[in-house]
């Protein structure tokens, strides 16, 4: 993967405010990748090897938490944002306004 890439796609990432969440797809928008959804996950995936970023704040298009990553959960509540049940956060109330929608 392309570093400068990378770096951009965790620049967004980073822009995330606190108490609040982003989709893969709304992160791909804003880099002007639009249909590189899993792109943006593939990449969040290995973030912890490029800094520090809040990537406990992205989830995917239905507000979903990312299978077996309990800490998820925990570091969202802490920020304040709701959910809908146990795996999902509640999109409508808690999803970041960036412009992309």
């Amino acid at each position: 993967m392309d570093k400068d890439l990378i770096y951009e796609i965790l620049s967004a990432v980073e822009e995330i405010p606190e108490g609040r969440v982003a989709t893969y797809g709304q992160i791909a928008r804003l880099i002007g990748r639009d249909k590189n959804a899993r792109l943006v996950g593939k990449v969040l995936s290995v973030a912890e090897y490029f800094g520090k970023y809040p990537c406990h704040r992205v989830v995917n298009h239905a507000g979903r938490l990312v299978p077996g990553w309990k800490e998820q959960e925990h570091l969202l509540l802490q920020e304040g944002v709701l959910f809908k049940d146990a795996a999902h956060v509640d999109l409508k109330r808690c999803q970041w306004d960036c412009g992309s929608n």
